[in-house]
C-alpha cells in the first residue's frame, strides 16, 4: 500500500510538472508575441507615423495668432479727417488673477458706472474664454475713469487698463447719413466676411462709405506664431508677421460745402445734393437731420436708440437714398425739353391759362397755383411762373408713352448708381407699370398731372440731382460718385436750340421779373437756372387748397418744398437739389436753401 501510494504522488507530481511546463511555454510565447506586436507598433509610430504625430506635438505647442490691422481713415476732397481712430481706454479683468471677482465687480461699480448691458456681455465672454485671458468689463473710458481706476489700482488685482484705437467721427452728426458708422461684428456680419481676415477684429462697418468699402478700409489681419504651455499660456513670440492697415479713403466731399447745407437747412428736416456736373462727384451730401455715429460704435444704449426711432423726424432716415417725394414743379423743365423735342411747342408757343384746364369731354377742372390764371404765357413766363395750365396742356399734347420716354433719358424711375447701398430708384410711371402695380389702365387725366409733377412720379432728391446735372450738362454727366470717378456719358441727344430755350425759361425762375425764386436772386454772386416745386402731402378740397401752405396747418400735413439748379448760367458747374419735408413752397423755403449753398459753392471756386 505504501509502494502503491508513493507511486501515485509521484506521478502526480511529474503530471502537475509538466502542466507548469506546458503554462510556461504558453506565456513565453504569449510574452514574445506581445514583445513582438509591441515592438512592431513601437517601430510603426517612430517610423510610418513620426511625421503626423510630430506636427501634432507641435501644434500643441505653437499657436497661431491673429493680429488686427488698423482702420484706414476717411479724408474729405482737401484731406480733412471725417473718420479717425482715436486712442482709448478699456477696462479688463484677467479672472485667474481675480480672487473675488463678484466682489472685485462691485468695487469697480463704485469707480465707474457700468451698466447691466456690459457686464451681460462681460458674463458671456467669461463663458467663452479661458481664465487667464483677459476680458474686456468696459470700453471707451473717459479721462476722469481712468483717474479714479489707477488710483485704486493696487486694491484691485487682475484688473488692468488697456489701451486701444477706437473708430471716432469728430464731426458727430454732420455726415452721419455718408459716412455711416461701425460696429460689433454680430453673426450677419460673419456670415459675408471672410472670417480669416476678422479673427481678430471686433469691428466692421455697418451703413455708408465704412460698409461700402470696408475690404478697402479694413486692411488685412496679420499673424503670430506663439510657444505655449499645456494650459495654453503664451510663453513666447516665436514668429511675426505684421497687419497691413486699412487704405486711407478720400471722398470728393467738400467739409465746408456740407456744413453750409446743413446750416442752410437750419431746423428744417430734408436733403441737400451737390453733384460736380462734369463728373459726377458728390460735393454735398445732406440727410438733415442726422444722428451722432459714435454712439453706435461701442453699442447704443437701448434708450439712445429709443429716442432715434421715437422722434418725428427720423433722424435714423437716409432722405436722399431712399426718401421717395413728387417732384412737383421741379419736373416741369424736362416736360418742356421733351414738348421741344418732339415739336409739340416752340419757345415762343402760347396758352391761356385762366386759372383751370380741362380735357376735351370731361368735366373735371384741373386747377392752376393761381386762382384766376396767369393770361397768355409763352415757355419762359410758364416756366418763370410755374404756370400749371401750360403743363397741363403739354403733358396731355405729348402723351404718358412719350413723357416716360423722356424722363427714363434723364435716369427717372432707376437707381443713379452712387457707391452707397440702400439707393431706391423712385417711380417713373406707365402705363405698363400701371397695368402691372394696380391692375388697371391708363387714364388721361394721371398723363395731365403727371406733367406738373404730382400723381404716380416718385423721385430721390439724389436721382433729382443727377437729373438736373445731365441737364446742366446738355445730356451728358457721369453717375453720382463718393470715390471712384465714372467717365461720363452723353445720355440724351436734343437740338442745341431746345437746351437754350430750357436754360433761358430756368434763369427767368430767378432772374425774371415775376420768377418765383426771384427773391433768391440778389444773394447769389452768379447767373443761375432753377425751378421751385411743391409736392403735396395730403389732398384738399378745391376750395381748401389754398390753405395747405398756411401757417395755422400743422406742420407735417404741409407740402414739401423742392428745389433745383445749377450754376453758373451759361458754363454750369454744379447741380443742385433741395427738399424741405413740410416747408411749405419751394420758392419760399427750398429756393433760399439753394441759393445759400450755390452762393458758398461759388465762393469755393467751384
Amino acid at each position: 500500500m505504501n509502494t502503491v501510494g508513493q507511486f501515485g504522488r509521484m506521478r502526480d507530481e511529474r503530471a502537475e510538472q509538466a502542466l507548469i511546463e506546458r503554462r510556461f511555454r504558453v506565456v513565453t510565447v504569449l510574452v514574445i508575441v506581445a514583445l513582438v506586436l509591441l515592438g512592431w507598433r513601437y517601430g510603426q509610430l517612430q517610423l510610418g507615423a513620426h511625421e503626423m504625430y510630430a506636427a501634432r506635438s507641435e501644434e500643441n505647442r505653437i499657436r497661431l495668432r491673429a493680429l488686427a490691422p488698423n482702420r484706414g481713415l476717411i479724408l474729405d476732397r482737401h484731406g480733412r479727417v471725417l473718420a479717425e481712430n482715436r486712442p482709448a481706454y478699456r477696462l479688463v479683468i484677467v479672472p485667474e488673477r481675480t480672487p473675488g471677482l463678484n466682489e472685485t465687480l462691485d468695487h469697480l461699480a463704485g469707480l465707474v458706472e457700468i451698466s447691466a448691458e456690459e457686464l451681460r456681455r462681460f458674463e458671456q465672454q467669461r463663458q467663452r474664454s479661458r481664465r487667464f485671458e483677459s476680458i474686456t468689463l468696459k470700453s471707451n473710458l473717459d479721462d476722469a475713469q481712468v483717474a479714479r481706476l489707477a488710483v485704486e489700482r493696487h486694491r484691485l488685482p487682475g484688473v488692468e487698463i488697456e489701451p486701444y484705437l477706437t473708430r471716432h467721427y469728430p464731426h458727430q452728426g454732420l455726415l452721419a447719413h455718408v459716412l455711416g458708422y461701425v460696429g460689433r461684428i454680430d453673426t450677419r456680419d460673419l456670415e459675408r466676411l471672410d472670417r480669416d481676415q476678422y479673427r481678430a477684429t471686433t469691428h466692421v462697418g455697418k451703413t455708408g462709405i465704412e460698409r461700402r468699402y470696408e475690404t478697402l478700409l479694413h486692411g488685412r489681419s496679420g499673424l503670430e506664431r506663439v510657444e505655449t504651455n499645456a494650459l495654453g499660456r503664451v510663453l513666447r513670440v516665436i514668429e511675426r508677421t505684421d497687419p497691413r492697415p486699412g487704405q486711407d479713403l478720400t471722398l470728393s466731399l467738400d467739409l465746408d460745402l456740407q456744413r453750409e447745407a446743413v446750416a442752410a437747412l437750419g431746423d428744417l428736416a430734408g436733403a441737400v445734393v451737390v453733384l460736380s456736373v462734369e463728373t459726377g462727384e458728390v460735393l454735398a451730401l445732406v440727410s438733415h437731420p442726422g444722428f451722432d455715429p459714435n454712439f453706435f460704435v461701442h453699442g447704443i444704449s437701448q434708450a439712445n436708440y429709443n429716442a432715434l426711432l421715437t422722434d418725428r423726424r427720423r433722424p435714423l432716415f437716409n432722405r436722399f437714398l431712399a426718401g421717395g417725394y413728387e417732384p412737383g414743379s421741379t419736373i416741369k423743365p424736362f416736360i418742356a425739353l421733351a414738348g421741344l423735342d418732339a415739336g409739340q411747342i416752340t419757345p415762343d408757343t402760347r396758352i391761356f391759362s385762366r386759372g383751370w384746364f380741362q380735357l376735351p369731354g370731361h368735366s373735371r377742372r384741373y386747377r392752376d397755383w393761381r386762382r384766376h390764371g396767369h393770361g397768355w404765357v409763352d415757355l419762359e413766363l410758364a416756366m418763370a411762373e410755374s404756370v400749371n395750365v401750360y403743363f397741363y396742356q403739354l403733358a396731355h399734347d405729348l402723351g404718358i408713352d412719350r413723357i416716360s420716354r423722356e424722363l427714363a433719358l434723364f435716369g427717372f424711375g432707376r437707381a443713379t448708381g452712387i457707391d452707397l447701398y440702400g439707393e431706391t430708384g423712385g417711380v417713373l410711371p406707365t402705363r405698363a407699370w400701371k397695368r402691372a402695380t394696380f391692375g388697371e389702365p391708363w387714364f388721361p387725366g394721371e398723363t395731365v398731372i403727371t406733367g406738373i409733377g404730382q400723381g404716380f412720379t416718385v423721385v430721390t432728391p439724389l436721382q433729382l440731382a443727377h437729373a438736373t446735372a445731365a441737364l446742366a450738362g446738355r445730356g451728358t454727366t457721369a453717375p453720382p460718385r463718393l470715390l471712384a470717378v465714372a467717365e461720363p456719358a452723353r445720355m440724351v441727344v436734343h437740338d442745341e436750340a431746345n437746351w437754350a430755350a430750357v436754360f433761358s425759361a430756368m434763369a427767368a425762375v430767378v432772374h425774371g421779373p415775376s420768377g418765383t425764386a426771384r427773391a433768391v436772386a440778389r444773394q447769389l454772386p452768379v447767373k443761375i437756372a432753377g425751378k421751385t416745386g411743391t409736392a403735396q402731402v395730403f389732398g384738399l378740397p378745391d376750395d381748401l387748397d389754398d390753405e395747405r401752405d398756411s401757417e395755422d396747418l400743422p406742420e407735417h400735413l404741409r407740402n414739401h418744398a423742392l428745389f433745383i439748379g445749377f450754376a453758373p448760367l451759361d458754363e454750369p458747374r454744379v447741380a443742385i437739389s433741395v427738399v424741405a419735408e413740410h416747408g411749405g413752397g419751394g420758392a419760399r423755403v427750398a429756393a433760399p436753401v439753394a441759393a445759400q449753398v450755390l452762393k458758398r459753392a461759388m465762393e469755393l471756386g467751384y
